[in-house]
């Protein structure tokens, strides 16, 4: 459910974060820091989901502070609840795997009451939840809608929401993206989900190995890469830029089932989006004037790919 990019970027930070401590670094120290940025992105599913939850089952608080107003009136005594009792909520809300990632990451610590309120008082007005509402019978069909409508038409659009996810999660910008179809494709597919394994084997054991890779073959990825810098001085190029280039040396080198087109071309989006304007360019040329040289010395073994 991770892609691959989001992995490199994790590995990157990670690679980043060890070589900018002064301290030295203790064995096994770099891979539970890299199991760290995926636990902040199963935290940060998890948010989302619980503040969904949180919204839909609001009905029934709205409905027991109406009535037990002083004078309630015939409104305030016959609030529609049916949305608290959405079938693909309960089926979400009771999934084993969310309910152990509820009790471990804990998403009720942060305070979401009023903004909670505010989103169903929203909801509560619009004509796609009257009409839901008005329906006699529960279909599947209606009850994800609604919950794809509450998420992407009032949540994310929320500037309150979207401030609470930058505040509370400094990986909301960078896993924003694939966090967002992870939650639609739960509402979707309920009982697909594994939270503790959202990364999942393979694809784990593929970003660890880049990351001990990177570190352990730094030296090799250098000779390769220092040589091809021409007129630049390797201490004034940007940190990122030579980490994704020695990454990208390594996935030529070590990672034998990936293309290194497929390589060149996410390093050098990485490089747009994380380092300097000018970044993109210069990784670009430096990784396929190594990969051509690779070639030429007959030192990239590559074997059929499956994309995973």
């Amino acid at each position: 459910m991770i892609s691959r990019r989001n992995i490199r970027v994790k590995v990157m930070q990670t690679l980043y974060s060890v070589e900018s401590q002064e301290e030295l670094i203790k064995p096994g120290e770099p891979v539970k820091l890299l199991q760290k940025q995926f636990d902040q992105t199963r935290q940060l599913l998890v948010f989302i989901i619980h503040f969904l939850t949180e919204v839909t089952r609001y009905a029934e608080v709205d409905a027991r502070n109406r009535a037990s107003k002083h004078l309630p009136s015939k409104e305030d005594l016959n609030v529609n609840t049916k949305i608290a009792g959405n079938e693909v909520l309960w089926k979400m809300m009771e999934h084993p795997s969310y309910k152990k990632a509820l009790k471990e990451d804990k998403p009720e610590l942060i305070e979401t009451k009023d903004l909670v309120r505010k989103i169903y008082g929203e909801l509560a007005e619009t004509d796609k939840y009257i009409q839901y509402i008005a329906l006699g019978e529960r279909e599947s069909r209606s009850e994800k809608e609604l919950l794809e409508y509450i998420f992407g038409e009032l949540m994310l659009p929320n500037e309150s929401f979207l401030g609470l996810l930058e505040e509370s999660f400094n990986n909301w910008v960078d896993d924003g993206e694939m966090i967002v179809m992870l939650v639609q494709n739960f509402i979707q597919k309920p009982s697909s989900f594994n939270f503790q394994e959202l990364l999942g084997k393979e694809k784990w054991q593929f970003a660890k190995e880049l990351l001990e890779t990177a570190l352990s073959k730094k030296e090799i990825t250098m000779e390769l890469i220092k040589p091809k810098l021409k007129n630049w001085d390797p201490e004034r190029i940007a940190t990122l830029d030579m980490i994704l280039m020695r990454m990208g040396v390594c996935e030529f080198l070590f990672f034998e089932t990936i293309p290194p087109k497929v390589t060149i071309n996410e390093y050098i989006d990485l490089a747009k989006d994380y380092s300097t304007q000018m970044s993109g360019q210069f990784v670009n040329g430096i990784l396929d004037n190594i990969h051509k040289e690779l070639v030429r010395d007959n030192k990239m073994h590559k074997v059929s790919y499956k994309p995973s």
